[in-house]
């Protein structure tokens, strides 16, 4: 795969790094403005550092963008003369629709709105896909560039806001958890350091149970709770507290923010 990356930041960065551990690309081409920055990463042979978007996109047969939301719609103005029958477009720019695409660089290119999260720095991002209907025929190659960076899941469109709240803004939920258990566990008398690494891995071990499994939550959790246990006990005050309504809250008033957003 010929791949350019315009706008190569953290999330640009994070995608390259993705592929070319995986020798996902024949040739790579990495776009920005200051490109000192980046200029490491011409140490892998095939990846060409450059500040020029057009040569990036002439070079390339997808296309993945990556800039500021602000800035979207002038690079694609500068680069829509230069696309072909065989780039996909493929963006990671929040809130920018299809339909907005489509009326800068026309409905008859292969376009794909993928939304990533920051875990896709270590490999483990759930990313959330959807493209216009030419898109389809190319939804495939967009799953197997992701999947060398996590999971992914094809969705439609309308759906995209509510997929940033759960699996963007879903990062610091998960994060906040961590926390939680890690004060917890520090109260409990473990040090700082320890009380993370049983946070973290604890953590990390529930979801890979539900996703070797299959299981529902609920299955899992009456492996570990036994009639007038510490588990059972511990459950019921955390929910007499409100820990799954507070939850639901805060993903719902997430979601109400970047509607607003979106309308302003």
């Amino acid at each position: 795969m010929k791949i350019a990356i315009i706008g190569a930041g953290n999330l640009g960065l994070a995608i390259a790094k993705g592929v070319l551990h995986t020798n996902g690309a024949t040739t790579m081409y990495l776009t920005k403005r200051n490109t000192s920055e980046i200029k490491d990463f011409e140490k892998y042979g095939n990846v060409t550092v450059t500040s020029d978007n057009q040569e990036a996109v002439k070079r390339s047969d997808i296309l993945v963008f990556a800039v500021q939301p602000g800035h979207f719609a002038a690079i694609l103005e500068d680069v829509k003369d230069l696309l072909t029958e065989n780039h996909v477009i493929i963006s990671t720019i929040t809130g920018f629709s299809i339909v907005k695409m489509e009326e800068i660089i026309g409905s008859n290119q292969y376009i794909i709105r993928s939304m990533p999260n920051t875990a896709i720095s270590v490999g483990n991002s759930m990313t959330c896909l959807c493209s216009n209907q030419l898109g389809k025929k190319r939804i495939d190659l967009a799953k197997a560039i992701f999947n060398r960076m996590g999971h992914t899941l094809e969705i439609p469109e309308e759906q995209m806001q509510a997929a940033t709240v759960i699996c963007a803004s879903g990062i610091a939920f998960w994060m906040r958890l961590i926390r939680a258990t890690t004060q917890g566990a520090i109260q409990l008398g473990f040090d700082a350091k320890e009380a993370q690494e049983l946070a973290m891995h604890t953590c990390n071990g529930a979801a890979s149970l539900l996703i070797d499994s299959g299981s529902h939550p609920e299955e899992e959790i009456d492996r570990v709770t036994t009639p007038k246990g510490c588990t059972i006990e511990g459950l019921n005050e955390m929910e007499h507290q409100g820990l799954s309504s507070s939850l639901i809250r805060g993903i719902v008033t997430s979601f109400e923010k970047i509607s607003q957003i979106r309308k302003g």
